[in-house]
């Protein structure tokens, strides 16, 4: 039998599109995780062999590009020249290292639940009564839009918090993310990974805990509390699923909105409908026909193009993207969106070969999205600028039967944690406070 080291460094192996993230860059060998039983929780970390980083550059530069677009602005998909600018830095001075050094300053393991070894972030706070948190990332993203949150939320002293402020961290990769494991079989919907994710937090101890999640991470967090396990006692999302029937009516059906809307939910609803006849090509692709996506598994450059064309309520690419795009690393305060950002994103999906996995999770996820959650524990509710759309407290209101918390901030988009990790931070200690409990979280000790 190969060691691990020898399977990171076999040539035949590692030209193979993705390398194997259950053998390659397990820290445990083989031997020990085979005696393991399958509630074991095992150390992970990253460790690409440096041939597939080798093969990543080839392939980018043996890119065969298309004429440029024939308008002036990003209506006919992501541009060539600011996509060429991008792939000529990921092939010349990009350094994933940096990345997995990132990665690997955090405490990561895999454990198995239903079937699936899943990877997540897991960090304790230093300080004595911390709430716990599960953290759930979307697409077109993956754990690496929440580790700038990691500092800030464990360690709130370090940037003018107080250390009753403090959260326990775990940021799990969705199944097909990442470097969880892939789905072999349909059913994987949105359900199924909060119950994966409540048995998660069982397993690591927790008594009490709350639950965070944008995008498609806000989805599985409305069904962690449609679950309603008893450990669970609040949630906050950044974009709202949980609207009311008649509002969710108008815009998966077109009926017409209540007749005392104001005019901010009329330019709420006209921004979302906009948003699903124009921009949401890549969604209908991947909830119908995600294994045509071949591309994805093939191309770096059509990879990072797919994920990159992902709009928000600015432009589509996100401006806020676009923006990283043309903004190096150097120089630039750790908080900011950069091009390195950009690019550990994108490099984490190449590596892992998930381009298409991810998007067979919209195959297990169709329409509706919208509708009214029932569930009693408290939900709390930012509105960033930058959304997709930005709903009114009265939607909110009726869309979460005990909305605790709703604040309108001034600036962020549909990655608002990724953009704006402080504010997105202090937005998260203010979504939970009136839930923090010193003896109730001190079970979790």
């Amino acid at each position: 039998m190969k060691t691990i080291d020898q399977i990171e460094t076999t040539p035949s192996l590692v030209s193979q599109r993705g390398f194997n993230t259950r053998t390659a860059v397990a820290s445990l060998p083989p031997q020990r995780r085979q005696a393991t039983d399958q509630t074991a929780i095992r150390p992970f970390r990253v460790n690409v062999p440096e041939a597939e980083l080798a093969e990543l550059r080839r392939r980018i530069q043996a890119t065969r590009w298309p004429e440029r677009e024939t308008v002036a602005d990003t209506s006919q998909g992501v541009p060539l020249a600011p996509l060429q600018d991008l792939a000529r830095y990921w092939a010349a001075d990009y350094d994933w290292r940096k990345c997995e050094a990132k990665l690997n300053a955090l405490p990561q393991f895999i454990t198995e639940i239903d079937g699936l070894d899943l990877h997540f972030i897991h960090v304790r706070s230093k300080h004595n009564g911390a709430l716990p948190v599960i953290i759930s990332h979307g697409w077109p993203g993956s754990i690496l839009e929440q580790i700038k949150l990691v500092g800030p939320l464990t360690d709130p002293t370090s940037c003018g918090g107080r250390a009753e402020d403090a959260f326990d961290v775990v940021i799990p990769s969705i199944p097909g993310y990442g470097f969880s494991s892939k789905p072999t079989a349909t059913g994987w919907d949105h359900a199924r990974m909060a119950r994966a994710w409540i048995v998660l937090m069982k397993r690591l101890g927790y008594k009490r805990y709350v639950a965070q999640g944008g995008d498609v991470g806000g989805q599985i967090t409305d069904a962690m509390a449609v679950e309603a396990p008893a450990e669970l006692v609040g949630i906050h999302t950044n974009f709202l699923f949980a609207l009311p029937q008649d509002v969710s009516d108008a815009i998966q059906a077109g009926a017409p909105l209540p007749s005392d809307s104001t005019d901010q939910e009329r330019r709420a609803l006209a921004k979302l409908q906009g948003f699903f006849v124009k921009n949401a090509a890549y969604a209908i692709e991947m909830a119908t026909r995600p294994q045509t996506l071949y591309g994805n598994a093939d191309s770096p450059v059509a990879l990072a193009a797919w994920l990159i064309d992902h709009g928000d309520g600015d432009d589509q690419p996100a401006a806020t993207v676009l923006a990283a795009m043309r903004t190096p690393t150097k120089g630039q305060p750790a908080e900011r969106l950069t091009r390195d950002d950009v690019l550990d994103n994108i490099t984490l999906y190449w590596l892992t070969n998930t381009g298409v996995s991810s998007a067979r999770s919209y195959w297990d996820n169709k329409p509706p999205y919208f509708g009214p959650k029932n569930f009693s524990i408290p939900a709390a509710f930012t509105v960033f600028p930058g959304e997709i759309y930005q709903p009114s407290r009265r939607w909110a209101e009726r869309g979460y039967s005990n909305l605790s918390y709703f604040h309108e901030v001034n600036k962020g988009g549909h990655f608002a944690a990724w953009e704006e990790p402080l504010l997105f931070a202090s937005e998260m200690r203010a979504a939970f406070k009136t839930l923090r409990d010193e003896k109730a979280t001190a079970l979790n000790r």
